[in-house]
């Protein structure tokens, strides 16, 4: 599996969560999240390969720079929608092109930031693992909110962690 490959697995699981979530329950501060809600954890996925795709036209991706469009918080068919296009532009990557990226270490205001080099491939990595760590949050939300709702237990799980179950024969992982 190449990385536009993963990259298609991995919107098309969040496109299933977000066929099972109602409204009410997607945009609901939950404790667990200290008053964040499923939607805004969504939104912070959709960020991130947004820049991406931006940055990959421009030749140059900032993750500081993120919409954050609150709208993606509060409606998963909207949501569903923008993660629908993102499946479509990210097919059309050509994973070899270099591309540099503005990195962010520091939250000082007027703090210097270094450009690194790096890959189309290397970002939709990044994007990827980004996603499965608040698809986990995402997963441990739905749980408490909507338990009734049924998640893939692989959902929000690194892949060498599901190979490693598999080859435990670990089986009762919810």
């Amino acid at each position: 599996m190449n990385c536009k490959q993963g990259t298609e697995l991995i919107i098309e699981q969040m496109i299933d969560l977000l066929n099972k979530i109602d409204e009410t329950s997607y945009a609901k501060p939950l404790k667990l999240f200290n008053g964040s809600t499923i939607g805004q954890h969504f939104r912070h996925i959709l960020d991130f390969y947004s820049c991406l795709l931006k940055g990959v036209k421009e030749g140059r991706i900032d993750y500081a720079k993120r919409e954050r469009d609150v709208l993606i918080e509060t409606k998963p068919e909207y949501a569903k929608d923008i993660f629908n296009t993102i499946l479509l532009q990210s097919s059309q990557l050509v994973e070899n092109v270099l591309i540099e990226i503005v990195a962010d270490f520091s939250s000082e205001l007027n703090e210097a930031r270094p450009v690194v080099p790096s890959s189309v491939a290397r970002e939709l990595m990044y994007a990827y693992d980004h996603a499965v760590h608040h698809l986990a949050m995402i997963k441990m939300g739905l749980k408490e909110t909507c338990p009734t709702i049924e998640v893939n237990k692989e959902i929000g799980v690194a892949p060498s962690t599901v190979k490693h179950w598999k080859q435990a024969g670990i089986t009762d992982r919810e």
